[in-house]
């Protein structure tokens, strides 16, 4: 009996779970470049390319290794626009009924499979580390679901970075040896670069055609599209960047879009990579002598420890999770973020990089981006649209925790414990921003005030009730509450000035 074994865009590789159930001689693969996934949200062009250059090849290979392959190109004739379209018309070609999938990371297509009027079966993905069951398990019982916890599980289950039982070190986390300030010098040329090939040519010549009036920037294109090349790129970070990666990963700046920064998520997330040799080629650094353990602690714990967690906590937490919104902010999502003219350098900077590569690390994304959205008082389902929309590496499984939960705390605190919220004193101690600003990141007050310093106060001001009793922000009510009384309010009547400024659309 002939099955269809689906294969999704972000499902690239031989050991995907549902080629692992399938049957060469009989079942066919079915994989599919179609509308409703390139525009349920409006991707950035470099993530549609990356995507369809990276299934073409994928395909290519299967029916080299002799798989019986019915592929879907976007602008083929008889394309459905769906994925659950391209399976009723696969079966009605094959006369299959069957379908084996691997579970999808977005809860609207596990959903879609579930509702297919064909007998699907989803089997989970198990080129994670933490099964549901596994992180289930972990969470019951638990008052706080925090990551460190988790990770140290994880650290546990894989053996990473462990003297027999303890930790490399006597510590489970370096993060506090990991936030040095910028530096003069940037030893890095960047993630290893790739000429698009035919294959890249085609697609790219596509997406021109059909999405070149989206937000980003296409050209120039350098991302890997094969295994082979996404193992070079790690390479090149492992040899180039890991040994200075803890150190300043933290840093911003204003020349320099990646620092020493890997570049390495999206291949991971699509297939190119699998984590545990991203992994295991960290560690082997370490053990040779050639990167420090602060570095190769750090780099491991995004992998096994966040990339795991926020995955456990988008299924933890159900279907409503990209819709919730803890703290009622309803403000639309500012213009700037589209690229319209600000004066703030540091949103300048990351929108632009943002646009041109459809990049921005975690800092970029956490404290500038997200946490401006944050103190502006931002819808969080606008935010998470934009962040779903814009970066390369963005599926809803990791990018959905990190937005609604660890950016924007719209979850209520099932991921931080209190909200990521900074003034311009973080930004400028982290980066070279504030240096080329036209705000002054020391003024407090007045016409040059750097908006981040009048909203930090504004947002604490207005959900006092709901964080005063918070013994991690204790310290900073205790301060504000120090200050002079016309201080605060012209604090406050300057903080809605701008937000007034920034509802209407003026340039701030």
């Amino acid at each position: 009996m002939t099955r269809l074994i689906l294969i999704l865009g972000d499902q690239l590789t031989e050991e995907i779970a549902a080629l692992k159930r399938a049957d060469k001689d009989s079942d066919v693969v079915v994989m599919a470049e179609v509308a409703e996934e390139t525009d349920y949200v409006q991707h950035h062009p470099k993530k549609i390319a990356l995507i369809f250059a990276a299934m073409r090849k994928f395909a290519a290979r299967l029916r080299e290794a002799g798989w019986d392959l019915r592929y879907t190109e976007l602008d083929d004739s008889g394309n459905s626009g769906s994925i659950v379209g391209e399976l009723l018309r696969r079966a009605e070609e094959t006369g299959a009924s069957e379908v084996i999938a691997t579970e999808p990371g977005e809860w609207r297509l596990i959903e879609a499979l579930n509702e297919a009027p064909l007998h699907v079966t989803q089997l989970e993905d198990d080129r994670f580390l933490a099964a549901h069951k596994t992180f289930e398990e972990w969470a019951k019982g638990r008052k706080a679901l925090r990551m460190e916890y988790f990770y140290r599980e994880m650290r546990r289950a894989t053996g990473f970075l462990m003297d027999g039982d303890q930790p490399e070190g006597g510590e489970w986390n370096y993060d506090a040896e990991n936030r040095k300030p910028p530096p003069d010098g940037v030893a890095f040329s960047g993630p290893m670069q790739f000429t698009p090939d035919a294959v890249t040519e085609e697609v790219l010549a596509l997406v021109e055609a059909r999405f070149g009036k989206s937000f980003g920037s296409l050209r120039p294109f350098s991302f890997a599209t094969e295994p082979g090349q996404a193992r070079r790129a790690l390479t090149h970070f492992i040899t180039h960047a890991l040994p200075s990666f803890g150190d300043y990963q933290d840093a911003m700046l204003d020349g320099n879009r990646f620092l020493y920064h890997a570049g390495i998520s999206a291949y991971m997330n699509i297939g190119l990579l699998n984590p545990m040799e991203v992994c295991r080629a960290a560690e082997a650094a370490y053990r040779e002598g050639h990167a420090p353990l602060n570095a190769v602690e750090g780099f491991i714990r995004q992998i096994i420890g966040w990339r795991e967690y926020v995955r456990g906590i988008y299924f933890h937490e159900g279907p409503d999770y990209p819709r919730r919104n803890g703290l009622n902010h309803q403000r639309g999502l500012p213009a700037l973020y589209w690229g319209a003219p600000t004066d703030m350098r540091c949103l300048s900077r990351a929108v632009e990089q943002t646009r041109d590569e459809s990049y921005a690390h975690h800092i970029q994304r956490l404290m500038v981006t997200g946490n401006f959205a944050l103190l502006a008082g931002v819808n969080p389902a606008e935010v998470h649209d934009w962040y779903l929309r814009v970066y390369i590496d963005a599926f809803e499984w990791v990018e959905a925790p990190n937005t609604l939960g660890m950016s924007q705390f719209a979850d209520g605190g099932v991921i931080a414990s209190k909200p990521y919220i900074s003034s311009g004193n973080y930004i400028n101690k982290m980066s070279d921003y504030c240096k080329h600003c036209a705000y002054d990141v020391k003024a407090k007050t007045g016409k040059d005030a750097c908006p981040f310093n009048l909203l930090y106060w504004h947002f604490l001001n207005r959900h006092r009730e709901r964080f005063e009793g918070n013994p991690r922000m204790g310290n900073m009510y205790r301060t504000w509450d120090r200050m002079d009384a016309d201080r605060r309010e012209t604090v406050l009547t300057e903080a809605e000035g701008f937000l007034g400024r920034l509802s209407k659309g003026e340039r701030v």
